[in-house]
């Protein structure tokens, strides 16, 4: 029997994402794009959920497409890729668009399509042996799932050109260094970050999605319309339970219940 390719676990408030194709390196073929576009829209959706813990299961975090997958597909490669990236682009949108956050175990390398979804998270904790690399046009490939959207805005452009168009590997601590990812595991990093999406899960679940809505918009807004938006979302909060339960345990001197109904 196959092994399933995406598990699915639930821990109170927190669903775990886990890529499971460990002797494919765990490339990304059409089963496992279908299971991570349908797990995505269960954690848009599943109001239970307050966070999302995204890893790999085995020596790789996500080693890209599934390179031998296209070669079988010969002349009809075209229409798998495009079968492959409908799925794959509905799962980073909608992780990139929920409510709730999402924390990323870089377990080992991730190359590729397995780097966007790495850079992906809110938070990135990476084991110090991981690396990253961009891949694409070492196989004559350009990329996909919004690397090229998302590693310039971490980075800045002039690494992303440098990244993208070289290949060149980053260790884990590099990529900490300059923003790829968050920081490196003082030990082991699926346990830390598991720790950290129990912890984001206990927080002010509207203020976080608000964060999460302010930073998506700061790159394409002007300075007064971010300042704008950000003077609705804090009056927004203000008004609701949770910035209400926070002011008043700030006062109280106690710590914010933000599960009040």
């Amino acid at each position: 029997m196959e092994a399933v390719p995406l598990l699915v676990t639930r821990e109170n408030d927190v669903l775990r994402l886990t890529i499971n194709r460990p002797d494919a390196a765990n490339t990304l073929d059409v089963a496992l794009s279908k299971a991570l576009f349908h797990a995505a829209i269960e954690c848009d959706e599943d109001e239970t959920v307050r966070a999302v813990l995204l890893t790999g299961n085995g020596k790789l975090f996500c080693g890209g497409g599934d390179i031998t997958g296209f070669a079988a597909a010969g002349d009809s490669v075209s229409h798998l890729a495009k079968e492959l990236t409908t799925y794959l682009n509905g799962a980073v949108s909608r992780l990139a668009r929920m409510d709730k956050p999402l924390v990323v175990a870089v377990n080992g390398p991730a190359a590729g399509a397995g780097l966007s979804l790495a850079m992906l998270g809110d938070i990135v904790i990476a084991e110090p042996e991981a690396h990253f690399s961009a891949a694409y046009s070492a196989i004559g490939l350009t990329p996909d799932l919004g690397q090229s959207w998302l590693l310039p805005r971490l980075v800045g452009l002039r690494r992303a050109q440098e990244l993208m168009l070289t290949n060149r590997r980053v260790g884990a601590r590099e990529a900490a260094e300059i923003g790829l990812i968050t920081r490196v595991a003082a030990g082991d990093a699926l346990a830390e970050a598991s720790a950290l999406a129990v912890e984001l899960a206990s927080g002010p679940r509207s203020a976080i999605a608000g964060i999460r809505a302010l930073l998506a918009r700061s790159f394409t807004t002007g300075l007064e319309e971010q300042l704008e938006l950000e003077a609705r979302a804090i009056a927004k909060a203000l008004r609701g339970m949770e910035g209400q339960e926070g002011i008043s345990a700030f006062l109280s001197k106690r710590k914010a219940d933000f599960r009040c109904p």
